[in-house]
């Protein structure tokens, strides 16, 4: 699958995207919001053949809007995969929000409390599971004025979980779901459709690093290495290169 193009093309998709492991109000949410992909941005994709069709897989993501989740699901979905993600533990306490993420199988994440390491733990399990577990390593919006992914921002844990299981980490850019939904808008701007553009790309190699002592420097290396991934697939979603320091 390339860019969802044209009604019937649209149809299909929505009809042979995954369900069997959505769970009810996971599944309830994606259909919900599927539309909103569909038929109110231009949606661009390119690289699904990068995410395998079976098996574990570990996919980074910059992020730069409320609206990132719905269409990077969308487009993982669209490739035959349901993403797993690990999301602030916060969330869990919104009452239909906590239904969708526990429902659908999604891991909490416990910043700076005794229950750190519980997304650690449920994550190597769920890609134990033969589960696609997405992150958005910068665990929240880039801080960069330009939206280009940092990695003085980014936390290490998918390094970490890549490093400890040999998981592929698949990298995605994205670009354009800013405009739909600005980070202060309180509602998404429908009209015109805005051009949202999605590119996965060949899974980091880490093979040098994996199975050797998880270091400082090691895990800086892999976490470099995935966020510098993820600025490459963003370049090409966006159609320039990043500026160079200096």
């Amino acid at each position: 699958m390339t860019t969802p193009h044209g009604f019937w093309t649209k149809i299909r998709l929505t009809l042979s995207t995954p369900r069997r492991g959505r769970g009810f109000w996971y599944g309830l949410a994606i259909d919900a919001l599927w539309p909103f992909v569909m038929v109110f941005t231009r949606s661009s994709w390119q690289g699904g053949e990068h995410i395998p069709a079976t098996g574990p897989v570990l996919i980074a993501s910059n992020h730069v809007s409320f609206a990132d989740p719905v269409t990077v699901t969308a487009y993982v979905l669209g490739h035959g995969r349901i993403p797993r993600y690990l999301a602030k533990a916060g969330l869990w306490r919104i009452p239909v929000v906590r239904s969708v993420l526990s429902g659908g199988k999604h891991i909490p994440v416990h910043r700076g409390s005794a229950r750190a390491t519980d997304a650690y733990r449920d994550a190597v399990k769920a890609i134990e599971n033969g589960e696609c577990v997405l992150v958005f390593p910068e665990g929240t919006f880039t801080a960069d004025p330009d939206g280009w992914p940092s990695v003085q921002q980014a936390k290490s844990g998918i390094a970490r979980l890549a490093l400890a299981t040999g998981a592929p980490v698949v990298p995605i850019g994205h670009w354009g779901t800013q405009f739909v939904l600005p980070q202060q808008a309180r509602f998404p701007r429908l009209l015109p459709r805005q051009r949202v553009a999605i590119r996965a790309g060949a899974p980091i190699d880490l093979s040098d690093l994996v199975g050797v002592e998880q270091t400082r420097e090691v895990v800086e290396e892999a976490t470099r290495r995935i966020m510098a991934g993820i600025t490459e697939q963003l370049e090409v979603a966006r159609g320039e290169k990043v500026p160079q320091a200096g």
